[in-house]
C-alpha cells in the first residue's frame, strides 16, 4: 500500500500534450472537444502523485459518441464509477500512467477539476498548503487511496472557497470526497 507523491516533474505538461494530440486525433472526425490536463500534475510546482489526469469535455449528448472514439484507440471503458456525468477509461497503455475521462461539459465534476486547478496555478500559497497535506499524507506507509482523498478534503475546501462554485456546491464535493461528512 501507500500513496506516492512527488515533486513537480516539468516533463508532466509535455506528456500531456502527447497524450492530448493522440485523443485530438481520435476525436478529429467525432464531436468538439476540449481536452483538459486537470490534477495535480497540472499545476507548476505541485507535488503529485505522477499520473496525468485528463477531461475529455464535451456536450452532453456527445459523451457517447467521445466513448465510442476512444475505445476505437483502445482505450477500455470502465463506466461512471459512480460520478454522473464522467466516464472513466483504462489507457492502452501505461507510458504515461494516466486517468482518462470523458465528462459532459457543465457538470460540477468538471467545473470542479477546472476550479481546483485554475486557483492552484495563481495561488502559490494554496498550492503550497495543498503540497504540504499531500506530502504528509502520502509519508503513512499505510495509506490507503479513499483515506488520501477523504484527509485532503480540508484544504482542497480552502481551495474551492477562492472559486466561483456555491456553498452548496462546494458541501457536494466535499461529501463525495469525504462520505464521513
Amino acid at each position: 500500500m501507500g500513496i506516492e507523491v512527488r515533486a513537480y516533474d516539468p516533463s508532466w505538461p509535455i506528456r500531456f500534450e502527447e497524450v492530448a494530440e493522440i485523443l485530438r486525433k481520435a476525436l478529429a472526425d467525432g464531436p468538439e472537444a476540449s481536452i483538459e490536463h486537470v490534477g495535480s500534475t497540472s499545476v507548476p510546482g505541485l507535488a503529485a502523485k505522477p499520473i496525468l489526469d485528463v477531461d475529455v469535455i464535451v456536450a452532453p449528448e456527445d459523451v457517447p459518441a467521445a466513448v465510442a472514439a476512444l475505445e476505437r484507440i483502445g482505450y477500455v471503458h470502465r463506466g461512471d464509477l459512480g460520478v454522473a456525468g464522467r466516464e472513466a477509461f483504462h489507457a492502452p497503455d501505461t507510458d504515461p500512467r494516466r486517468h482518462v475521462y470523458v465528462c459532459a461539459a457543465g457538470t460540477l465534476n468538471v467545473r470542479n477539476h477546472l476550479a481546483v486547478r485554475d486557483v492552484l496555478r495563481s495561488r502559490d500559497d494554496l498550492r503550497d498548503d495543498y503540497a504540504a497535506v499531500k506530502l504528509a499524507l502520502a509519508a503513512d506507509p499505510a495509506m490507503d487511496i479513499d483515506t488520501y482523498i477523504a484527509r485532503k478534503s480540508d484544504v482542497l475546501q480552502n481551495v474551492l472557497a477562492v472559486s466561483d462554485l456555491t456553498d452548496a456546491e462546494r458541501r457536494q464535493i466535499l461529501s463525495l470526497n469525504d462520505p464521513s461528512r
